[in-house]
């Protein structure tokens, strides 16, 4: 039996331990909670808001992220391309998300702040109207992916190839424009 629960503060759990039960949760706070390696397939957060948890390894298959905020969680190993796909949305702060596959996702407007993203996989997502603010990208993967007016003003350690990748009206800082460059080995000096 599924359950609904609405506006409730979860503080301190460890859910490897007891899993999160099935059902929806709406305008929910999660709390320095462990949800690593937990199973939260088909449970549906809305407007919901996780907070110093531990994610990592999270198994997220069918899940729905409807308005859902993440500050200063790990998030190690996720597999973003098994999220429900409707009303997907999301925003990362002070996170580190790193190893995470977003493969074909839509992403348009997720704002990153703050977060390291490596080798995370954005093959394939569209990424429209985003912002990686002070994010580090390093060894990310940007293939055929959508990235027009995303903001990469602050973001660092990034290579993106514009021959494969749709980046039209993409704001990027004089700083960080070797990161458009990498394929060719060139040095850049100032």
């Amino acid at each position: 039996m599924e359950i609904y629960i609405e506006d409730k503060e979860f503080d301190k759990l460890v859910f490897t331990e007891k899993p999160l039960e099935k059902g929806e949760y709406e305008y929910c706070t999660f709390s320095n909670c462990d949800f690593s390696n937990s199973d939260l397939t088909q449970i549906i957060f809305s407007e919901c808001e996780f907070i110093n948890c531990n994610l990592s390894m999270a198994k997220l298959t069918e899940t729905a992220l409807r308005n859902v905020k993440f500050n200063d969680c790990k998030m190690l190993g996720i597999n973003f391309e098994n999220c429900n796909e409707f009303g997907l949305e999301i925003s990362f702060k002070n996170c580190v998300i790193n190893h995470c596959i977003f493969y074909k996702r839509k992403l348009k407007k997720t704002h990153f702040k703050n977060s390291k993203l490596h080798e995370t996989d954005f093959s394939e997502c569209d990424l429209t109207n985003s912002t990686f603010d002070n994010c580090d990208l390093s060894r990310a993967t940007f293939n055929n992916t959508i990235l027009e007016n995303v903001n990469f003003k602050t973001a660092y350690n990034f290579a993106i190839d514009p021959e494969f990748n749709r980046i039209k009206k993409a704001k990027f800082s004089i700083e960080n424009l070797p990161g458009l460059l990498t394929k060719y080995n060139l040095k850049i000096e100032r």
